[in-house]
């Protein structure tokens, strides 16, 4: 990707090296009360002190001042870049629209951290937690993308940003409350995925929106890049994932589409750079 003309987000948080969650001391104090707890009341003891740590570490992350990557880090500054055009991108999605967009926090960490979502581990992959309005992404993330899904590249790579980040824009447009009203109104299980994979597929078709106007204004892509990002899409469908683990597919259990679908829906927002092109609630098929 050409992106030295693209100036680097100020809305990245390192937390890389912090301990991770659960990493703070117990007193033991607290030990005692813990075994006490589980001898008097039937308590897991386990359950008090990670209540504590979590807690502590909730209190002690507030407390510290964000930090920022380090200069010289090319990985994070490659994030923080990516991060940059989206902000550029959707600020004049929003302007055109005649509203105003309301930048997300990307946080870089590694193996766990506290979110206003619950804690967040590497093992979820990157995701975004609307409650603060954080995009959240280990790292190594990319080194399985690239081995275990086989999806390398750097269009690849920002493809992923740009998905959560699309979560962010669903946020702010008021989708995501309202899918979420409507799979806990629904009661039903297969319904609910139903749901989710629509917003999912939508989130893929912003991503691809953000693509097309990037490389429009900025002409960031090299030859054959788009193919990257298709095949990022491709490698986490849930077919496929499904598959790997678990050597079948249940298709009720969706939560983010198949491969197919991904891939069309990427290419749908890539190909027109229109976020009215990306109504998969309305679609009849997917």
């Amino acid at each position: 990707m050409r992106l030295d003309d693209q100036s680097e987000s100020q809305n990245v948080e390192d937390r890389r090296g912090g301990g991770g969650v659960g990493a703070g001391s117990v007193g033991i104090g607290t030990l005692l009360v813990a075994i006490a707890a589980g001898y008097f009341f039937g308590i897991d003891p386990t359950v008090i002190l990670g209540l504590v740590s979590n807690s502590s570490h909730h209190t002690s992350s507030a407390a510290r001042p964000a930090a920022k990557p380090p200069v010289n880090d090319e990985m994070a500054s490659f994030v923080a870049k990516v991060l940059g055009s989206t902000e550029t991108t959707w600020q004049t999605v929003f302007r055109e629209a005649g509203r105003r967009y309301q930048e997300p926090k990307l946080v870089l960490f590694t193996g766990a951290t506290p979110t206003a979502c619950g804690t967040g581990k590497s093992a979820m992959g990157p995701f975004y937690c609307p409650a603060d309005q954080k995009v959240y992404i280990d790292l190594a993330f990319y080194r399985d993308l690239r081995e275990r899904f086989r999806a390398p590249g750097e269009f690849a790579q920002a493809y992923v940003i740009a998905h959560e980040v699309g979560h962010h824009v669903q946020h702010l447009l008021g989708i995501s409350d309202k899918v979420h009203a409507a799979q806990q109104k629904s009661g039903n299980r297969s319904a609910a995925n139903a749901l989710s994979v629509r917003l999912e597929l939508q989130a893929d078709c912003f991503a691809g929106v953000w693509g097309h106007r990037a490389d429009s204004m900025q002409k960031i892509l090299e030859s054959g890049e788009t193919e990257q990002a298709l095949t990022a899409a491709a490698a986490i469908g849930d077919d496929r994932l499904q598959r790997q683990t678990q050597g079948q597919i249940v298709p009720e259990s969706f939560t983010h589409g198949t491969s197919e679908q991904r891939v069309r829906w990427f290419r749908r927002g890539m190909e027109s750079g229109d976020v009215r092109q990306c109504d998969t609630f309305s679609a009849a098929s997917l």
